[in-house]
């Protein structure tokens, strides 16, 4: 008989690792709360753009996937995986998706039952919301109900790192709870890594998000410079690289997009304030990175103002928050897009992921119209665009990504 499991919240991460667990044999059942989303699955259609329609009807197919949005399906499950938001409002924890998950789902929960949550978050939300919460249930942790923090690692878009082939971290609040979650997820991720307590896990999480904020940061703010000295910033950091040791590699953009990095940070500095420590990096980090989109406006007015083209025609390439995927969270090419459109020009988009932008004006990625732009703005370097006709037809580009360094034209700027 396969493991019964079900997964609360069928987003980014949670649809992904339905699939993962189906392919290894699983029977799951998808709590979602979004009736859209079960109704698109039903149909054997993908909101995501890491699943093809193809994948999520082989899915649906197999017979060992069930969505629904009834928490009493819970019952029938001995392994509970949380995958639901935890945003920041003003930079403060909202965990109010992982409280009501947990207390929609206590109603049903059976004994010897295993439940993990993925959702990024502060140390300490394990053992002090998610354990209460269920004692005051009733249930004995890591003796008749088995508690775990194993932190999401997925990066959409990318087909060579995979959720299987990640290095999964885990932790329970008992001994008994993390030998529960190594047992179950060593059959379903490559490697398992155990850390001492939910606490630690929860800390990896933000802690890996919070060096890529600052670092990013740094390389945004430190490529200002080089822009006003004409260094080409990204055969800097190609031939820095070179060092075997001390340096890696991390590149400038027009902002951090995503649930992930311009997120997870500030649980950490949020944490901190609690304890008396303020984390000044991550603070200033959080700074440029919101900084970087009316930087980019800056340096496209300016650009058009030497062309003379101050109410021209600028055509954007590229709204979501990073390359092949049709995620719009924290996207700073959308934000760049916004700030533009309170300008005195005509702003035009094109996103393979986004036929239907409608917030915008589209134009399609042609010649005839690429040569009605006065500039090209390359705000994400999707694999899926014909560089060479975007390059070859354009009037004028900027490229914030990089993408054109094969290309020699003059009428190429790279910021």
């Amino acid at each position: 008989m396969p493991n019964k499991v079900a997964v609360i919240g069928l987003g980014f991460v949670g649809l992904p690792l339905v699939q993962l667990l189906i392919k290894k044999n699983n029977d799951v059942i998808g709590i979602e709360t979004d009736v859209s989303k079960i109704n698109f699955l039903s149909q054997g259609k993908s909101y995501l753009s890491d699943l093809s329609d193809k994948e999520v009807g082989e899915i649906i197919n197999s017979g060992c996937f069930h969505p629904t949005s009834n928490y009493q399906k819970i019952k029938e499950a001995k392994n509970i995986i949380i995958c639901v938001p935890t945003p920041l409002r003003n930079r403060q924890p909202d965990l109010s998706y992982v409280t009501a998950a947990v207390e929609a789902m206590v109603p049903y929960i059976q004994e010897e039952t295993l439940i993990i949550l993925e959702s990024s978050t502060y140390p300490g939300t394990t053992e002090k919301l998610l354990q209460p919460l269920l004692e005051k249930a009733g249930f004995a942790i890591g003796k008749n109900i088995y508690l775990a923090y194993s932190p999401e690692r997925i990066d959409p878009g990318n087909t060579i790192l995979t959720l299987e082939t990640i290095p999964k971290v885990v932790s329970g609040v008992t001994e008994p709870c993390l030998k529960r979650i190594q047992q179950f997820y060593s059959d379903i991720f490559k490697t398992t890594v155990p850390v001492s307590s939910p606490s630690v896990a929860e800390f990896t999480k933000i802690l890996e998000n919070s060096q890529r904020l600052i670092n990013i940061s740094f390389m945004n703010e430190v490529n200002l410079i080089a822009n006003k000295m004409n260094i080409n910033m990204w055969e800097a950091i190609e031939a820095a690289k070179t060092k075997p040791v001390g340096f890696t590699p991390y590149y400038p953009g027009p902002g951090i997009g995503g649930h992930c990095i311009p997120i997870d940070p500030f649980y950490l500095s949020w944490v901190g304030m609690q304890e008396g420590i303020h984390l000044s990096m991550i603070h200033q980090a959080g700074v440029i990175n919101e900084l970087m989109p009316y930087r980019v406006v800056n340096e496209i007015m300016n650009y058009l103002k030497v062309l003379g083209k101050e109410n021209g025609t600028v055509g954007i390439i590229g709204l979501t928050y990073k390359k092949d995927v049709n995620d719009l969270r924290e996207s700073p090419a959308w934000k760049v897009t916004e700030i533009l459109g309170e300008k005195n020009v005509c702003v035009r988009v094109y996103d393979p992921y986004f036929a239907n932008a409608d917030a915008f004006d589209r134009f399609n990625l042609t010649a005839e119209e690429l040569e009605t732009l006065d500039l090209t703005v390359i705000l994400v370097d999707h694999s899926n665009i014909d560089w060479d006709l975007v390059v070859n037809n354009s009037k004028q580009i900027i490229d914030t990504r990089n993408i054109t360094k094969d290309y020699h034209s003059k009428n190429i700027k790279r910021i």
